[in-house]
Protein backbone atom coordinates (compact mmCIF):
# COMPACT_ATOMS: atom_id res chain seq x y z
CA UNK A 1 0.00 0.00 0.00
CA UNK A 2 3.01 2.27 -0.20
CA UNK A 3 2.43 2.86 -3.88
CA UNK A 4 0.65 6.12 -4.81
CA UNK A 5 -3.08 6.04 -5.42
CA UNK A 6 -4.43 6.24 -8.99
CA UNK A 7 -7.89 6.26 -10.50
CA UNK A 8 -7.38 2.60 -11.32
CA UNK A 9 -5.97 1.72 -7.87
CA UNK A 10 -7.55 4.08 -5.29
CA UNK A 11 -6.93 3.72 -1.56
CA UNK A 12 -9.68 2.47 0.66
CA UNK A 13 -11.08 4.76 3.32
CA UNK A 14 -9.48 2.70 6.08
CA UNK A 15 -6.08 3.16 4.46
CA UNK A 16 -6.43 6.92 4.25
CA UNK A 17 -7.69 7.10 7.83
CA UNK A 18 -4.84 4.93 9.06
CA UNK A 19 -2.20 6.98 7.27
CA UNK A 20 -3.64 10.25 8.70
CA UNK A 21 -3.70 8.67 12.16
CA UNK A 22 -0.10 7.51 11.83
CA UNK A 23 1.05 10.94 10.62
CA UNK A 24 -0.77 12.78 13.43
CA UNK A 25 0.50 10.30 15.97
CA UNK A 26 4.04 11.38 15.12
CA UNK A 27 3.25 14.95 16.28
CA UNK A 28 4.44 15.93 19.74
CA UNK A 29 2.46 17.34 22.65
CA UNK A 30 1.63 21.05 22.66
CA UNK A 31 0.38 23.75 25.06
CA UNK A 32 -2.76 25.48 23.78
CA UNK A 33 -4.61 28.54 25.13
CA UNK A 34 -8.25 29.25 24.49
CA UNK A 35 -11.69 29.71 25.96
CA UNK A 36 -13.86 26.77 26.94
CA UNK A 37 -17.02 26.92 24.87
CA UNK A 38 -18.49 23.58 25.96
CA UNK A 39 -17.78 21.08 28.75
CA UNK A 40 -19.50 17.66 28.68
CA UNK A 41 -18.66 15.33 31.58
CA UNK A 42 -21.38 12.66 31.99
CA UNK A 43 -21.44 10.54 35.07
CA UNK A 44 -20.51 6.92 34.56
CA UNK A 45 -18.12 7.66 31.70
CA UNK A 46 -14.37 7.77 31.82
CA UNK A 47 -13.84 10.51 29.20
CA UNK A 48 -14.97 14.14 29.18
CA UNK A 49 -15.47 16.06 25.94
CA UNK A 50 -14.66 19.75 25.70
CA UNK A 51 -14.62 22.45 22.99
CA UNK A 52 -11.77 24.96 23.10
CA UNK A 53 -12.43 28.13 21.11
CA UNK A 54 -10.11 30.87 19.92
CA UNK A 55 -11.49 34.15 21.32
CA UNK A 56 -10.14 36.18 18.40
CA UNK A 57 -11.34 33.95 15.53
CA UNK A 58 -14.12 31.58 14.65
CA UNK A 59 -11.95 28.51 15.20
CA UNK A 60 -12.53 25.70 17.68
CA UNK A 61 -10.84 22.43 18.64
CA UNK A 62 -12.27 19.26 20.16
CA UNK A 63 -10.68 18.13 23.43
CA UNK A 64 -10.86 14.81 25.25
CA UNK A 65 -9.75 14.45 28.84
CA UNK A 66 -10.07 11.96 31.65
CA UNK A 67 -13.21 12.59 33.65
CA UNK A 68 -11.19 12.89 36.82
CA UNK A 69 -9.08 15.70 35.37
CA UNK A 70 -12.21 17.72 34.68
CA UNK A 71 -13.73 17.04 38.10
CA UNK A 72 -10.51 17.89 39.89
CA UNK A 73 -10.35 21.25 38.01
CA UNK A 74 -13.51 22.39 39.74
CA UNK A 75 -14.80 25.89 38.85
CA UNK A 76 -11.73 26.63 36.73
CA UNK A 77 -12.91 24.09 34.14
CA UNK A 78 -16.20 25.77 33.25
CA UNK A 79 -17.71 27.18 30.10
CA UNK A 80 -16.48 30.70 29.30
CA UNK A 81 -13.21 30.42 31.23
CA UNK A 82 -9.85 30.89 29.63
CA UNK A 83 -7.54 27.94 30.12
CA UNK A 84 -4.21 26.54 29.04
CA UNK A 85 -4.21 22.83 28.18
CA UNK A 86 -1.41 20.38 27.47
CA UNK A 87 -2.14 17.52 25.16
CA UNK A 88 -1.26 15.47 22.13
CA UNK A 89 -3.21 15.58 18.82
CA UNK A 90 -4.92 12.32 18.01
CA UNK A 91 -7.05 11.07 15.14
CA UNK A 92 -10.02 8.90 15.98
CA UNK A 93 -9.77 6.12 13.45
CA UNK A 94 -13.40 5.00 13.50
CA UNK A 95 -15.10 8.40 13.00
CA UNK A 96 -12.33 10.27 11.19
CA UNK A 97 -12.26 13.13 13.71
CA UNK A 98 -9.33 15.04 15.11
CA UNK A 99 -9.09 15.85 18.80
CA UNK A 100 -6.56 16.89 21.37
CA UNK A 101 -6.03 14.37 24.15
CA UNK A 102 -5.20 16.55 27.14
CA UNK A 103 -3.52 15.51 30.34
CA UNK A 104 -3.32 18.90 32.09
CA UNK A 105 -5.64 21.90 32.34
CA UNK A 106 -4.61 25.22 33.90
CA UNK A 107 -6.86 28.20 34.46
CA UNK A 108 -5.52 31.54 33.27
CA UNK A 109 -5.34 33.79 36.34
CA UNK A 110 -6.67 37.33 36.42
CA UNK A 111 -3.18 38.70 36.87
CA UNK A 112 -1.98 37.03 33.70
CA UNK A 113 -5.06 38.25 31.82
CA UNK A 114 -4.46 41.80 32.95
CA UNK A 115 -0.82 41.55 31.95
CA UNK A 116 -1.83 40.39 28.47
CA UNK A 117 -4.35 43.21 28.19
CA UNK A 118 -1.65 45.69 29.19
CA UNK A 119 0.71 44.35 26.52
CA UNK A 120 -2.07 44.61 23.95
CA UNK A 121 -2.83 48.14 25.12
CA UNK A 122 0.77 49.18 24.53
CA UNK A 123 0.76 47.52 21.12
CA UNK A 124 -2.42 49.29 19.98
CA UNK A 125 -1.20 52.60 21.40
CA UNK A 126 2.07 52.26 19.49
CA UNK A 127 0.09 51.67 16.29
CA UNK A 128 -1.81 54.94 16.89
CA UNK A 129 -5.27 53.46 17.49
CA UNK A 130 -5.63 55.59 20.65
CA UNK A 131 -4.61 58.84 18.96
CA UNK A 132 -7.03 61.64 19.93
CA UNK A 133 -6.65 63.14 16.45
CA UNK A 134 -8.49 60.10 15.05
CA UNK A 135 -11.53 60.60 17.28
CA UNK A 136 -14.66 61.72 15.48
CA UNK A 137 -17.40 63.81 17.03
CA UNK A 138 -20.85 62.18 16.92
CA UNK A 139 -23.59 64.26 15.26
CA UNK A 140 -25.51 66.69 17.42
CA UNK A 141 -28.85 65.03 16.65
CA UNK A 142 -28.33 61.59 15.02
CA UNK A 143 -30.89 60.40 12.51
CA UNK A 144 -30.67 56.84 13.82
CA UNK A 145 -28.64 55.31 16.67
CA UNK A 146 -27.19 51.84 16.33
CA UNK A 147 -27.10 49.96 19.65
CA UNK A 148 -25.16 46.74 20.25
CA UNK A 149 -26.02 45.13 23.58
CA UNK A 150 -27.34 41.99 25.20
CA UNK A 151 -30.94 40.94 24.74
CA UNK A 152 -33.29 42.42 27.37
CA UNK A 153 -30.31 43.78 29.28
CA UNK A 154 -30.28 46.62 31.78
CA UNK A 155 -27.78 48.43 29.55
CA UNK A 156 -30.29 48.48 26.67
CA UNK A 157 -33.00 49.82 28.97
CA UNK A 158 -30.72 52.55 30.35
CA UNK A 159 -29.58 53.76 26.92
CA UNK A 160 -33.03 53.72 25.28
CA UNK A 161 -34.97 55.15 28.22
CA UNK A 162 -32.56 58.00 28.90
CA UNK A 163 -32.23 58.94 25.23
CA UNK A 164 -36.02 58.81 24.71
CA UNK A 165 -36.63 60.92 27.82
CA UNK A 166 -34.33 63.62 26.43
CA UNK A 167 -35.51 63.42 22.81
CA UNK A 168 -38.78 61.48 22.35
CA UNK A 169 -38.49 61.09 18.57
CA UNK A 170 -35.09 59.41 18.66
CA UNK A 171 -34.76 56.22 16.56
CA UNK A 172 -32.77 53.10 17.39
CA UNK A 173 -31.56 50.09 15.47
CA UNK A 174 -30.69 47.46 18.05
CA UNK A 175 -28.47 44.43 17.45
CA UNK A 176 -28.57 41.86 20.24
CA UNK A 177 -25.38 39.87 20.80
CA UNK A 178 -23.61 37.95 23.49
CA UNK A 179 -21.58 40.29 25.69
CA UNK A 180 -19.48 37.66 27.43
CA UNK A 181 -18.28 34.16 26.74
CA UNK A 182 -16.76 32.47 23.71
CA UNK A 183 -19.34 33.80 21.20
CA UNK A 184 -19.20 37.44 22.28
CA UNK A 185 -16.35 38.71 20.09
CA UNK A 186 -17.55 37.23 16.75
CA UNK A 187 -21.11 38.42 17.34
CA UNK A 188 -19.98 41.88 18.38
CA UNK A 189 -17.77 42.22 15.29
CA UNK A 190 -20.59 41.04 13.00
CA UNK A 191 -23.11 43.44 14.55
CA UNK A 192 -20.61 46.26 14.29
CA UNK A 193 -20.15 45.59 10.57
CA UNK A 194 -23.91 45.45 9.98
CA UNK A 195 -24.53 48.83 11.64
CA UNK A 196 -21.50 50.43 10.01
CA UNK A 197 -22.83 49.50 6.56
CA UNK A 198 -26.28 50.95 7.29
CA UNK A 199 -26.42 54.48 5.78
CA UNK A 200 -29.18 55.55 8.21
CA UNK A 201 -27.09 54.87 11.33
CA UNK A 202 -25.16 57.98 12.38
CA UNK A 203 -23.58 56.66 15.58
CA UNK A 204 -22.97 53.19 17.07
CA UNK A 205 -23.12 52.43 20.81
CA UNK A 206 -21.48 49.43 22.49
CA UNK A 207 -23.34 49.02 25.79
CA UNK A 208 -22.92 46.50 28.60
CA UNK A 209 -23.53 46.56 32.31
CA UNK A 210 -20.91 46.00 34.97
CA UNK A 211 -19.18 42.73 35.66
CA UNK A 212 -15.97 41.07 36.64
CA UNK A 213 -12.75 41.44 34.69
CA UNK A 214 -13.35 38.02 33.09
CA UNK A 215 -16.86 39.08 32.00
CA UNK A 216 -15.51 42.19 30.29
CA UNK A 217 -12.67 40.39 28.50
CA UNK A 218 -14.42 40.41 25.07
CA UNK A 219 -14.28 44.22 25.09
CA UNK A 220 -10.49 44.09 25.43
CA UNK A 221 -10.12 41.67 22.56
CA UNK A 222 -7.73 42.74 19.78
CA UNK A 223 -10.14 41.75 17.00
CA UNK A 224 -12.96 43.87 18.42
CA UNK A 225 -10.63 46.83 19.03
CA UNK A 226 -9.40 46.78 15.44
CA UNK A 227 -12.96 46.44 14.14
CA UNK A 228 -14.00 49.54 16.13
CA UNK A 229 -11.00 51.48 14.81
CA UNK A 230 -11.90 50.51 11.23
CA UNK A 231 -15.52 51.74 11.51
CA UNK A 232 -16.48 54.72 9.38
CA UNK A 233 -19.33 55.55 11.77
CA UNK A 234 -18.49 57.16 15.14
CA UNK A 235 -18.51 54.58 17.95
CA UNK A 236 -19.48 55.28 21.56
CA UNK A 237 -18.26 52.86 24.24
CA UNK A 238 -20.45 52.43 27.33
CA UNK A 239 -19.04 49.35 29.06
CA UNK A 240 -19.46 48.57 32.75
CA UNK A 241 -19.09 51.20 35.43
CA UNK A 242 -16.76 54.13 35.94
CA UNK A 243 -13.76 52.04 37.17
CA UNK A 244 -14.07 49.61 34.24
CA UNK A 245 -11.84 50.61 31.33
CA UNK A 246 -11.61 47.89 28.70
CA UNK A 247 -9.41 48.56 25.68
CA UNK A 248 -12.38 49.35 23.47
CA UNK A 249 -12.88 52.52 25.58
CA UNK A 250 -9.54 53.84 24.31
CA UNK A 251 -10.26 52.95 20.66
CA UNK A 252 -13.83 54.28 20.53
CA UNK A 253 -14.47 57.86 19.49
CA UNK A 254 -16.35 58.65 22.72
CA UNK A 255 -16.14 56.90 26.09
CA UNK A 256 -19.07 56.94 28.48
CA UNK A 257 -18.61 55.62 31.99
CA UNK A 258 -22.04 53.94 32.05
CA UNK A 259 -24.85 53.12 29.60
CA UNK A 260 -26.94 55.76 31.38
CA UNK A 261 -24.41 58.44 30.53
CA UNK A 262 -24.36 57.22 26.93
CA UNK A 263 -28.13 57.69 26.69
CA UNK A 264 -27.73 61.27 27.91
CA UNK A 265 -24.84 62.14 25.60
CA UNK A 266 -26.30 60.67 22.42
CA UNK A 267 -29.06 63.23 21.96
CA UNK A 268 -29.68 66.77 23.25
CA UNK A 269 -32.33 67.50 25.85
CA UNK A 270 -35.54 68.71 24.24
CA UNK A 271 -36.46 71.04 27.12
CA UNK A 272 -32.98 72.58 27.21
CA UNK A 273 -32.89 73.05 23.45
CA UNK A 274 -36.37 74.58 23.45
CA UNK A 275 -35.30 77.04 26.16
CA UNK A 276 -32.09 77.79 24.30
CA UNK A 277 -34.01 78.44 21.08
CA UNK A 278 -36.39 80.75 22.94
CA UNK A 279 -33.43 82.62 24.44
CA UNK A 280 -31.73 82.92 21.07
CA UNK A 281 -34.97 84.07 19.44
CA UNK A 282 -35.39 86.76 22.11
CA UNK A 283 -31.77 87.87 21.66
CA UNK A 284 -32.25 87.97 17.90
CA UNK A 285 -35.43 90.00 18.29
CA UNK A 286 -33.69 92.52 20.55
CA UNK A 287 -30.68 92.69 18.27
CA UNK A 288 -32.93 93.26 15.25
CA UNK A 289 -34.94 95.94 17.05
CA UNK A 290 -31.73 97.69 18.12
CA UNK A 291 -30.38 97.53 14.58
CA UNK A 292 -33.62 98.96 13.17
CA UNK A 293 -33.59 101.79 15.73
CA UNK A 294 -29.96 102.59 14.95
CA UNK A 295 -30.58 102.64 11.22
CA UNK A 296 -33.72 104.75 11.74
CA UNK A 297 -31.71 107.32 13.69
CA UNK A 298 -29.09 107.32 10.96
CA UNK A 299 -31.74 107.91 8.30
CA UNK A 300 -33.27 110.71 10.36
CA UNK A 301 -29.87 112.38 10.73
CA UNK A 302 -29.21 112.04 7.01
CA UNK A 303 -32.63 113.44 6.15
CA UNK A 304 -32.01 116.44 8.41
CA UNK A 305 -28.89 117.44 6.52
CA UNK A 306 -29.28 120.54 4.26
CA UNK A 307 -28.63 118.57 1.11
CA UNK A 308 -31.44 116.12 1.77
CA UNK A 309 -33.74 118.63 3.53
CA UNK A 310 -33.80 120.91 0.41
CA UNK A 311 -32.38 118.90 -2.52
CA UNK A 312 -33.04 121.80 -4.98
CA UNK A 313 -30.80 124.21 -3.04
CA UNK A 314 -27.66 122.99 -4.74
CA UNK A 315 -29.37 123.01 -8.12
CA UNK A 316 -30.55 126.59 -7.55
CA UNK A 317 -27.04 127.66 -6.55
CA UNK A 318 -25.60 126.00 -9.61
CA UNK A 319 -28.35 127.57 -11.73
CA UNK A 320 -27.44 131.01 -10.44
CA UNK A 321 -23.79 130.28 -11.25
CA UNK A 322 -24.76 129.23 -14.78
CA UNK A 323 -26.90 132.38 -15.24
CA UNK A 324 -24.11 134.59 -13.94
CA UNK A 325 -21.55 132.95 -16.15
CA UNK A 326 -23.87 133.17 -19.15
CA UNK A 327 -24.43 136.91 -18.60
CA UNK A 328 -20.70 137.43 -18.16
CA UNK A 329 -20.08 135.51 -21.37
CA UNK A 330 -22.69 137.56 -23.23
CA UNK A 331 -21.22 140.84 -21.92
CA UNK A 332 -17.72 139.69 -22.85
CA UNK A 333 -18.88 138.79 -26.37
CA UNK A 334 -20.67 142.13 -26.77
CA UNK A 335 -17.61 144.04 -25.59
CA UNK A 336 -15.50 142.08 -28.01
CA UNK A 337 -17.93 142.87 -30.84
CA UNK A 338 -17.92 146.56 -29.91
CA UNK A 339 -14.12 146.64 -29.92
CA UNK A 340 -13.99 144.83 -33.22
CA UNK A 341 -16.61 147.23 -34.68
CA UNK A 342 -14.62 150.27 -33.53
CA UNK A 343 -11.47 148.78 -34.99
CA UNK A 344 -13.30 148.15 -38.24
CA UNK A 345 -14.55 151.75 -38.37
CA UNK A 346 -11.05 153.02 -37.76
CA UNK A 347 -9.67 150.85 -40.52
CA UNK A 348 -12.46 151.87 -42.85
CA UNK A 349 -11.81 155.57 -42.13
CA UNK A 350 -8.11 155.06 -42.66
CA UNK A 351 -8.71 153.27 -45.93
CA UNK A 352 -11.12 155.99 -47.03
CA UNK A 353 -8.54 158.62 -46.19
CA UNK A 354 -5.79 156.81 -47.98
CA UNK A 355 -7.96 155.65 -50.90
CA UNK A 356 -7.90 157.21 -54.44
CA UNK A 357 -11.42 158.65 -54.08
CA UNK A 358 -10.33 160.93 -51.24
CA UNK A 359 -7.29 161.96 -53.21
CA UNK A 360 -9.46 162.79 -56.22
CA UNK A 361 -11.81 164.77 -53.99
CA UNK A 362 -8.91 167.00 -53.00
CA UNK A 363 -8.42 168.04 -56.67
CA UNK A 364 -6.17 165.33 -58.04
CA UNK A 365 -6.92 163.39 -61.21
CA UNK A 366 -5.90 159.99 -62.64
CA UNK A 367 -4.81 160.11 -66.31
CA UNK A 368 -4.99 156.85 -68.27
CA UNK A 369 -3.88 156.37 -71.80
CA UNK A 370 -6.56 155.16 -74.14
CA UNK A 371 -5.77 152.74 -76.88
CA UNK A 372 -5.54 154.09 -80.39
CA UNK A 373 -8.61 152.24 -81.72
CA UNK A 374 -9.77 155.01 -84.07
CA UNK A 375 -13.15 155.21 -82.46
CA UNK A 376 -14.68 156.69 -79.39
CA UNK A 377 -15.82 153.37 -77.86
CA UNK A 378 -13.80 152.09 -74.91
CA UNK A 379 -13.92 148.52 -73.75
CA UNK A 380 -14.71 148.67 -70.05
CA UNK A 381 -13.16 145.24 -69.45
CA UNK A 382 -9.79 146.21 -70.93
CA UNK A 383 -7.28 147.56 -68.36
CA UNK A 384 -6.04 151.08 -69.04
CA UNK A 385 -2.47 151.98 -68.23
CA UNK A 386 -1.98 154.91 -65.86
CA UNK A 387 0.07 157.76 -67.26
CA UNK A 388 3.05 158.36 -64.99
CA UNK A 389 5.29 160.57 -67.17
CA UNK A 390 4.72 163.06 -70.03
CA UNK A 391 7.12 161.13 -72.18
CA UNK A 392 4.67 158.25 -72.26
CA UNK A 393 2.28 160.13 -74.63
CA UNK A 394 2.66 162.08 -77.81
CA UNK A 395 0.66 164.50 -79.86
CA UNK A 396 -2.70 163.19 -80.80
CA UNK A 397 -2.80 160.45 -78.10
CA UNK A 398 -6.04 160.12 -76.31
CA UNK A 399 -6.20 159.94 -72.57
CA UNK A 400 -8.88 159.42 -70.00
CA UNK A 401 -8.90 161.78 -67.08
CA UNK A 402 -10.68 160.63 -63.95
CA UNK A 403 -11.71 163.22 -61.40
CA UNK A 404 -13.81 163.08 -58.23
CA UNK A 405 -17.19 163.19 -59.90
CA UNK A 406 -16.43 161.37 -63.16
CA UNK A 407 -14.10 160.98 -66.09
CA UNK A 408 -13.47 162.87 -69.37
CA UNK A 409 -11.56 162.00 -72.48
CA UNK A 410 -8.94 164.37 -73.91
CA UNK A 411 -6.50 164.52 -76.79
CA UNK A 412 -2.97 165.63 -76.37
CA UNK A 413 -2.52 168.94 -78.28
CA UNK A 414 -0.02 169.28 -81.15
CA UNK A 415 2.65 171.94 -82.10
CA UNK A 416 4.12 172.45 -78.68
CA UNK A 417 7.47 170.91 -77.82
CA UNK A 418 7.40 167.97 -75.40
CA UNK A 419 9.54 169.80 -72.89
CA UNK A 420 7.20 172.77 -72.87
CA UNK A 421 4.25 170.50 -72.52
CA UNK A 422 5.99 168.78 -69.72
CA UNK A 423 6.51 172.01 -67.85
CA UNK A 424 2.89 172.98 -68.36
CA UNK A 425 1.78 169.63 -67.16
CA UNK A 426 3.77 169.93 -63.96
CA UNK A 427 2.18 173.34 -63.18
CA UNK A 428 -0.62 172.81 -60.64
Amino acid sequence: MSSPSTPEQPWPVRTVARKIAEWIDRLGAVWVEGQLAQVTARAGTGTAFLVLRDPAADVSLQLTAPIGLVRDGGAAVAEGNRVIVHGKPSFFYGRGTLSLRVDEIRAVGIGELLARIERLRKLLAAEGLFDPALKRRPPFLPHCIGLITGRASAAEHDVVSNATARWPSVRFRIEHTATQGALAVPQLVDALGVLDRDPDVDVIVLARGGGSAEDLLPFSDETLCRAVAACRTPVVSAIGHEPDTPLVDHVADVRCSTPTEAGRRLVPDLAEETARIATLRDRARRALAGWVDREQRLLTALRARPVLADPLRMLDARGEDVTRLREAARASVLRGLDRRGSDLEHVRARLTTLGPAATLARGYAVVQRLPATGGDAIDPAAPLPVLRAVTEVGDGDRVRIRVADGAVTAVIGTGAPKKTRAKKASTP
